[in-house]
């Protein structure tokens, strides 16, 4: 945001870390062990026996293949036939494009209220901010609400949480919050700019600086999006390819704003194929003025995007987003426009 009315932007330059669920789970594959696999046994015999004798207690190649075959079948059925059918791109299902908005668009409203609303509306998720622009909710969510109360209120509205936005206040603060609700996405800033010649082990510093709130992150079933932002590390293309390139973390990942991709000049959609699968969250945000930052209420065509996102399976909801106060009645009516277009645009 590049509104000189506003507070300085702490995302700018500044880390403020956290998290998500990571890995497969017993759902995704589940193997079977040794003991399972009963007709895949190999005997130890001696192949130099006369006659071959021996080599009717061994196993040629082929047989223990088609041994170990059967008793994976037999010891998996169903879940791992599911499992190898998935991996199939022509039998994974279409990629659906699930909605979500942040809290901060009703800051003037309780934790309670804006949660309300932002399920009236038909969002599936809710992005809750820290107290950036004096946004009250994950600072009342943490010293009120506590994990068990913040779960209650978010299963009383259907909302799935998408993550915290901890841009004030640092990641360490809410860690055992976002671990007590199941664990989910932190998003924070960088680090300042750069020199193109300095890229890399700049980018190669931040990433090892981050190391302490990676391991927080794993021990609170969390992950770590770092987003991008104007005069910043990570800024243009050439920033995210060197942190994909340099990222290997599965904690770690990345958050795309491209009302400041937009604001460089750069393609929304390379930057989202650059990104690939350590995109963990994307807010769905324009360079426009007030509420023209917002889908469908701009110039700008989401279906690109859209699709750029399909292809690079992106596994997160897509944000609907914007800086700047708007009363809560007619942000609703502005989000309500936005959420027709998005829907209209995924199914194009």
């Amino acid at each position: 945001m590049t509104d000189q009315s506003k507070p300085p932007d702490p995302r700018a330059a500044t880390p403020s870390p956290a998290g998500g669920v990571i890995g497969l789970s017993k759902d995704d594959v589940a193997l079977p062990t040794a003991g399972d696999i009963t007709g895949a046994m190999i005997y130890a015999g001696d192949h130099s026996g006369a006659g071959g004798k021996s080599f009717d207690r061994t196993l040629t190649r082929r047989r223990f293949i088609q041994h170990a075959a059967a008793g994976v079948a037999m010891a998996s059925g169903p879940l791992l036939s599911r499992s190898f059918a998935a991996a199939k791109p022509e039998a994974s299902p279409a990629w659906r494009c699930r909605l979500s908005t942040s809290s901060i668009l009703f800051k003037g409203l309780p934790i309670e209220e804006a949660c309300a609303r932002i399920a009236a509306l038909g969002f599936e998720a809710v992005d809750i901010w820290c107290a950036y622009d004096k946004c009250p909710h994950l600072d009342d969510a943490a010293t009120r609400l506590g994990p068990s109360g913040l779960k209650a209120l978010l299963a009383k509205h259907h909302l799935q949480l998408c993550a915290f936005s901890v841009y004030v206040g640092g990641y360490p603060k809410y860690a055992e919050l976002l671990g007590g609700v199941g664990g989910g996405v932190a998003i924070q800033g960088s680090a300042g700019p750069c020199k193109p010649e300095e890229l890399t082990a700049r980018m190669r510093a931040f990433l090892e600086s981050l190391k302490p709130l990676i391991e927080l992150a794993e021990k609170h079933n969390s992950r770590l999006a770092i987003e991008n932002h104007g005069n910043a590390l990570l800024d243009g293309p050439d920033s995210f390819k060197a942190f994909v390139d340099l990222n290997t973390s599965p904690r770690l990942g990345l958050a795309l704003a491209p009302y400041h991709v937009q604001a460089g000049g750069a393609s929304v959609p390379e930057v989202i194929r650059i990104c690939g699968r350590q995109l963990l969250f994307f807010y769905a945000w324009q360079n426009q003025p007030e509420t023209g930052q917002l889908p469908g209420l701009g110039p700008t065509d989401f279906k690109p995007w859209l699709r750029a996102l399909a292809q690079v399976d992106y596994r997160g909801h897509v944000n609907a987003f914007m800086h700047g106060h708007v009363e809560a009645d007619a942000m609703s009516a502005a989000l309500i426009k936005s959420r027709d277009y998005l829907r209209q645009c995924a199914k194009s």
